[in-house]
C-alpha cells in the first residue's frame, strides 16, 4: 500500500517516542508555589474553597519553604492574611506586619536556595478590600496608592524579598516601585509586573484564601476580559518602566493573550494558574468526571506551551514530585 504515506502516529506510537519528540516539557523549575501565611495561625488552617490548600502558620511555612527548595520549585510567593486591618493597609509596611515576618522567616530558613517572592498590593491590608488607597468619594486614588506601594516595596526588600510582585494595576506602578527602590540602593531586588490582571470570576476562591474584605469589584483598575490590544499596551508601559518579569493572571481563559505577550516581551513570561483554574479542577475530579492527575499536567502545558516560562500554580509542590 503506498497511501498514506504521511503518517504522524508513527511520532506517537509508544511513550518514549512519544517523550522523545515532545516540543514541550516541565521542570519544576519553572514553577513557582504561591503561599497564604495567617497572623497568630498556630497551625495550618484548610481552605473549604480550594481543597489542599491551608492558611499557613510561620512554623508551617518555614517548612514548605525547604521542602520548595528540595524539589527544585523555581520559587515561592507569598501572601499575608493579618489580623487587622485599616483604610491604608498599614500592616502592609509595618516591619512586623504578618507578610514581613513571613518574608524574614523563609530567608532565615531557606536563604537564596530558592526564589523568594512577596505579593505587592494593598487589597490584603485594608478594611475596604481595595488595593489602594481610597479618595473622598470611593474611589481608589491611583497616585497615593503609589506612595504606599514604594514604601510596602522597600519593606519587603528589608524583610528579605527577592522579587516584589506588583498585582495592584495602578498606572505607573512599576516605574514608582524601581524608582523607590533604586534610591534606596535596592537595585537588586526584581519588580514582577502583574502587567495584564483581568477582572476575573476565576479569582473568587482567592477571597477566602486572604479573608477578603471587598464589596463591589475592582473594574475600574483591573482588565475588561474582553480586551487584548490594551493587555499589550500595559505590558509595553511596564516594560518602559524596568519591569525584570511581565505576569498574566489568570493563565488558562487567557492563554491568547499569555501567547501575544510572549511575543512581544524582551523579558520572561509569567502566568498564574489561579485559584478559580485550581478549584473547578479539584472539584470535577471530586465528582469522578476527569481524571485529576492528568488534568493538572495538561493545564500546566498548555500555559507552557502558550509561552509561559513561569507558572504560579497551587500545584507546583505536587507536580514537582511527579516528575522526578
Amino acid at each position: 500500500m503506498g497511501y498514506p504515506v504521511q503518517r504522524p502516529r508513527r511520532l506517537r506510537s509508544t511513550p518514549a517516542v512519544r517523550r522523545l519528540v515532545a516540543q514541550t516539557r516541565l521542570h519544576p523549575a519553572d514553577l513557582v508555589l504561591p503561599v497564604f501565611v495567617r497572623e497568630g495561625a498556630s497551625e495550618p488552617v484548610p481552605l473549604t474553597s480550594m481543597p489542599g490548600v491551608v492558611q499557613h502558620s510561620l512554623e508551617s511555612l518555614r517548612k514548605v519553604a525547604r521542602e520548595s527548595v528540595e524539589l527544585g520549585l523555581g520559587g515561592i510567593m507569598l501572601f499575608g492574611v493579618p489580623a487587622s486591618r485599616d483604610a491604608v493597609g498599614s500592616g502592609a509596611d509595618d516591619p512586623e506586619g504578618i507578610l514581613n515576618v513571613a518574608l524574614r522567616a523563609v530567608r532565615e530558613e531557606v536563604g537564596d536556595a530558592t526564589v523568594v517572592m512577596a505579593d505587592l498590593c494593598l487589597d490584603e491590608f485594608t478594611d475596604h478590600g481595595h488595593c489602594g488607597v481610597l479618595a473622598a468619594d470611593g474611589s481608589v486614588d491611583n497616585d497615593a496608592t503609589l506612595s504606599r506601594y514604594a514604601s510596602m516595596a522597600l519593606a519587603q526588600a528589608e524583610a528579605g524579598a527577592h522579587v516584589v510582585g506588583l498585582s495592584g494595576m495602578m498606572d505607573g506602578q512599576v516605574g514608582y516601585v524601581r524608582a523607590a527602590l533604586d534610591a534606596a540602593g535596592r537595585s537588586d531586588v526584581l519588580v514582577l509586573a502583574y502587567a495584564v490582571k483581568y477582572a476575573s470570576a476565576f479569582f473568587g476562591p482567592f477571597r477566602e484564601a486572604v479573608e477578603s474584605t471587598l464589596t463591589g469589584d475592582r473594574m475600574t483598575y483591573q482588565q475588561d476580559p474582553a480586551n487584548l490590544t490594551e493587555a499589550l499596551r500595559e505590558v509595553r508601559l511596564d516594560l518602559d518602566e524596568g519591569a525584570d518579569i511581565v505576569m498574566v493572571k489568570p493563565a488558562l481563559p487567557y492563554l491568547d493573550v499569555v501567547r501575544a505577550v510572549a511575543e512581544v516581551s524582551d523579558v520572561p513570561v509569567a502566568a498564574y494558574q489561579v485559584s478559580g483554574e485550581y478549584a473547578m479542577v479539584e472539584a470535577a475530579a471530586a465528582a469522578g468526571m476527569i481524571d485529576r492527575e492528568r488534568a493538572i499536567l495538561e493545564s500546566l502545558t498548555a500555559i507552557r506551551r502558550a509561552g509561559a516560562q513561569i507558572v504560579l500554580t497551587y500545584w507546583a509542590a505536587e507536580v514537582a514530585r511527579t516528575l522526578r
